[in-house]
């Protein structure tokens, strides 16, 4: 069995593509981990920002920052994973850029640990209730 796919890549800016598959946009899948204290400012800079809808988690994890010791009745131990907060937001590819940035700024402490932003390509999306598909389901 063969099967083909057509496809394209729009290139807008040095490292910044845009997959089309059959002429359709691919949507992008942004997903933030930050500070857990960073949370409000960054939900607040967003929603000024005109990007509504976003699903948050509580996650440890742990990077260069490599945990931290506590001290807890007198006794010294190793935190191995650090809380931190987990953000999704699956959004139209023009609005990428936007919802980085303002993620970077709003959730930038300047001290290690601040997080990471990936950004991932979204193929589909539907919403449940009504059916609808694509860029109408986000």
């Amino acid at each position: 069995m063969l099967l083909a796919c057509l496809f394209r890549i729009d290139s807008h800016k040095e490292g910044s593509f845009d997959l089309l598959i059959y002429g359709i946009q691919i949507m992008k899948l942004v997903v933030a981990i930050i500070k857990p204290f960073k949370l409000d400012d960054v939900r607040s800079a967003l929603s000024e920002a005109g990007i509504q809808g976003m699903t948050v988690t509580e996650v440890k994890g742990f990077g260069r920052q490599k945990g931290h010791t506590e001290l807890y009745r007198g006794a010294e131990y190793v935190v191995d994973f650090v809380p931190k907060i987990k953000i999704e937001i699956a959004i139209e590819n023009k609005h990428v850029e936007q919802v980085v940035e303002t993620v970077v700024e709003s959730a930038n402490t300047g001290k290690l640990g601040d997080g990471k932003v990936f950004v991932y390509d979204l193929a589909e999306v539907v919403r449940i209730r009504t059916g609808e598909k694509g860029v109408d389901a986000v």
